[in-house]
């Protein structure tokens, strides 16, 4: 399933991910990312755009719940 520039900007919405997926689309184009710690190169975009957005979640998953850097513990956004 190909996935669009569209879908893919839904599934990332706190700034952390943005860096995130930003850090791993460049490990791609200089031919530095690996599948897994110690797996060969990937050459396919879309194994790319997979790992990226899997690392994405896991940000969003350690920021807990965190709106734009607050805590939303009696915090309202402005």
């Amino acid at each position: 399933m190909a996935i669009s520039r569209a879908n893919m900007n839904q599934q990332i919405t706190k700034p952390g991910q943005k860096k995130k997926v930003g850090t791993v689309m460049r490990e791609f184009k200089k031919g530095e990312l690996h599948s897994g710690k110690d797996g060969p190169v990937v050459n396919n975009p879309k194994q790319a755009i997979a790992i990226a957005l899997s690392e994405a979640r896991k940000v969003k998953k350690s920021m807990g719940g965190m709106i734009d850097g607050c805590a939303m513990r009696g915090r309202t956004r402005a």
